[in-house]
């Protein structure tokens, strides 16, 4: 990909959902506005979320405490598989682990999602035209946030699997012209109080 500046992708996975993902839960809410906060100074150019509610919501939310940034709904931010590898492609020890987690996806799924992933890696990555670098915030969900990490490190198709992210933690990847692109941040939570920190991940994982 072509470009002139330098772009800078603000990846969040949304906020803590209700049980029935219909949208947030209070302490969802309370995630978003804090994350808001912290990126009030950012001169977002635009920010892009999935059409589901607890993207939309958290969109919303943040979009509040910034300063007069437009928010768009966009299918390729959505919740979707990104890719479904071949067992081949997957490292033997861990093989079996990865398609049986990927086994309850779709005929439609399998055939959608990889689309909308090559659609998210054209909206969203690489330098951008013109003189000024742009910041972009995209609200979305984990495997797109991995997908897009793993895509920044040249990492294999199939390595969107073991990376996870929590609740209203934030990533950033920089794109500049000419050059490779940069994980500056990853899954960072400073924002948020203990007490908000790692919802979404599993009890056994928290630090």
């Amino acid at each position: 990909m072509t470009g002139t500046a330098t772009r800078y992708l603000y990846l969040v996975r949304h906020g803590e959902a209700t049980p029935d993902e219909s949208g947030l839960t209070e302490a969802g809410r309370r995630q978003a506005t804090l994350l808001g906060r912290r990126l009030r100074d950012i001169p977002f150019a635009a920010v892009r979320h999935g059409p589901l509610p607890r993207a939309e919501q958290t969109a919303r939310l943040i979009g509040e405490q910034l300063k007069n940034v437009p928010l768009h709904a966009c299918e390729a931010a959505g919740d979707y598989v990104p890719h479904v590898p071949e067992a081949d492609e997957l490292p033997a020890e861990s093989a079996d682990f990865y398609l049986r987690f990927l086994a309850g996806a779709s005929d439609e799924e399998r055939r959608d999602g990889p689309a909308l992933a090559r659609r998210a890696l054209d909206l969203f990555t690489g330098p951008v035209d013109g003189e000024e670098d742009r910041h972009e915030l995209v609200v979305t969900h984990n495997f797109l946030v991995a997908w897009l990490v793993r895509d920044a490190l040249h990492a294999p198709k199939w390595r969107w699997l073991g990376l996870n992210h929590c609740n209203a933690a934030l990533t950033v990847i920089r794109y500049p012209p000419g050059r490779a692109a940069s994980v500056l941040v990853s899954n960072d939570m400073r924002h948020l109080p203990a007490e908000l920190r790692w919802t979404g991940f599993p009890p056994e994982l928290h630090v």
